[in-house]
């Protein structure tokens, strides 16, 4: 008997990975995962290395992982690989305060944002 298996979630030549719970805003993410799209995996990952901002290294984290599933669990070519999205969602939002003069509250947002990441092979290799 069992339970059917689940349908694959992304197309044969792709691989994905999401990071959630990025302690940063989602337009700040979005700038990063722009840095991205559309490259080739070993450009995009020196790109997201050399890169000043804080939490590159969170996303070229989730990148590296993306490129796990893609060679130990999909069998794809490393070498052909290229980002083909890279997309940003909201997470929760940490609301925190600070008081102020004349009796009033100063609202302190804290959010968090997610990302997710996926690579196809292409036809050429490098």
């Amino acid at each position: 008997m069992g339970k059917e298996k689940n349908p694959r979630r992304v197309e044969e030549n792709e691989a994905q990975a999401i990071a959630r719970m990025l302690r940063t805003s989602p337009q700040k993410l979005n700038l990063v995962a722009g840095l991205i799209r559309g490259k080739k995996v070993e450009k995009a990952l020196s790109d997201l290395t050399f890169s000043k901002r804080r939490i590159a290294g969170d996303v070229k984290k989730c990148l590296q992982s993306a490129i796990a599933n893609a060679e130990n669990n999909h069998g794809l070519d490393v070498d052909s690989l290229i980002v083909a999205e890279a997309w940003v969602g909201k997470n929760l939002v940490m609301k925190r305060g600070r008081p102020r003069a004349r009796g009033r509250f100063g609202k302190i947002m804290k959010p968090f944002s997610e990302i997710t990441i996926k690579v196809r092979q292409t036809g050429e290799s490098a």
